[in-house]
């Protein structure tokens, strides 16, 4: 393998390009996270080798220098300094405001456990902390927080959140649309993206590669705006449709709701207020450079006011459902009728023909009886789509979809400010 690094340096940057190894000034942060998965709870060092296409070998050599020097000892020529053996406060308030200037968006809390992280001596509480930057000037004003009750996913990978954060003007003229999926139960930053457009294409290989990193969730959650959703009677788009034959379920949003998906909100406002604000960039490669170096950053260091002052990357932990490059066949129930779905989006069922989405022209659905007389469901793999009534006038004959978060069989997700199924309390702030 190298020092190439070629199944993890692989993240497409720019349009056009699905594959291009990744650069030197990255090869730290590469090595940091494989190291910080492969010391997680569970992990399979086999499998993270081959999906990050290294040998055990060199897998080993990292953790090794990991545990020795820590981050510095993953650099190729590390130089780490000796340590004072004395520190005075002087010295240690010069640390305080050195951090809070690489991490301006900090405050005292998480300030307070970097210090400790990196084995300061004496650290001041929290509130000394605080006290030090508003000595220095280095305090804004508080916004608060929001009120509303958060609940959470029991185990990583359960549930992903994908969004896209508006994008911004770059300085070749184009506009970068970063991409961001977060695994709900950890935090952890599984996508952060520098997008050249919003298309389902672009969003698709994004998603491939980190299929293949990180592995299959069981769930993702995502807003009903293209290119994940088409309107609210048919929210079915190619995207989706692929996601559900690799059996990821999909759920969308209530519209007009964006704390249906609160962490991803709340992580993008993070992501501006420590990397995009006051900031210009030339272009997708340099907003991927600032992205690379950050999520590192944020998976690893930056302490979670929701995870009390953990980092994501602590609670995280790859996908036992590996990627298949092949797409799978789609799996009915025993009393399930099937029927192929046209070119317009319609199929024949009792004689007559029923409007689902063009998105699933070409596959099969799965016909379900239900205890109602006369309303039946309609199944794509692991999903239901909605139902439909014999009893339905011509014009009114498709698959309705039911509300996001109605329960049934199929959906526990469809928000995040309401407690689901299988999800914890957790704190509402980051």
């Amino acid at each position: 393998m190298g020092n190439t690094w070629e199944g993890i340096l692989r993240t497409p940057l720019l349009e056009g390009s699905l594959r291009m190894p990744w650069k030197v000034k990255t090869m730290m942060e590469s090595r940091r996270e494989l190291v910080e998965l492969a010391l997680g709870a569970g992990s399979n060092m086999s499998e993270l080798c081959r999906r990050f296409g290294v040998s055990r070998k060199t897998a080993y050599k990292w953790m090794r220098r990991y545990e020795e020097s820590g981050v510095s000892g993953l650099g190729d020529h590390s130089r780490r300094p000796k340590t004072s053996p004395q520190r005075t406060s002087v010295a240690v308030e010069k640390r305080v405001v050195q951090l809070r200037t690489e991490h301006p968006a900090w405050g005292g809390r998480k300030l307070h456990r970097l210090l400790l992280a990196r084995g300061v001596e004496d650290v001041p509480v929290p509130s000394t902390i605080t006290e030090i930057l508003r000595r220095h000037g280095l305090l804004s004003e508080s916004r608060g927080s929001h009120a509303y009750q958060r609940f959470e996913r029991e185990r990583p990978n359960e549930l992903w959140q994908m969004d896209f954060k508006g994008h911004f003007e770059m300085q070749s003229g184009g506009r970068c649309h970063p991409l961001t999926v977060l695994d709900d139960h950890s935090r952890y930053a599984v996508v952060l993206q520098a997008c050249g457009n919003e298309q389902g294409q672009t969003v698709q290989e994004r998603l491939r590669q980190a299929f293949r990193n990180y592995g299959l969730p069981q769930s993702m959650l995502m807003d009903n705006g293209s290119p994940w959703g088409d309107d609210r009677e048919s929210p079915w788009t190619p995207l989706t449709v692929w996601l559900l034959r690799l059996g990821v379920r999909v759920a969308h949003g209530r519209p007009y709701h964006p704390q249906t998906q609160g962490k991803a909100e709340r992580f993008h406002r993070t992501l501006v207020a420590e990397v995009l604000h006051g900031h210009v960039f030339r272009d997708l490669r340099h907003c991927q450079d600032r992205f690379d170096e950050w999520r590192v950053i944020y998976n690893y260091e930056r302490p979670h006011e929701a995870l009390d002052l953990a980092a994501p990357g602590s609670r995280y932990e790859l996908s036992v459902r590996s990627y298949p490059e092949q797409l799978p066949e789609l799996e009915f129930g025993p009393d399930d009728v099937i029927r192929k779905v046209q070119r317009q989006g319609w199929f024949w069922f009792h004689g007559q023909e029923w409007k689902v989405s063009k998105a699933f022209r070409g596959e099969r659905v799965g016909v379900r009886p239900t205890v109602r007389e006369g309303v039946w469901e309609v199944w794509f793999g692991p999903q239901c789509l909605g139902e439909l009534d014999l009893h339905a006038e011509a014009k009114n004959r498709r698959v309705v979809r039911r509300s996001p978060g109605e329960s049934d069989s199929s959906s526990g997700e469809g928000t995040d400010s309401v407690r689901c199924a299988h999800s914890v309390r957790s704190s509402p702030t980051q």
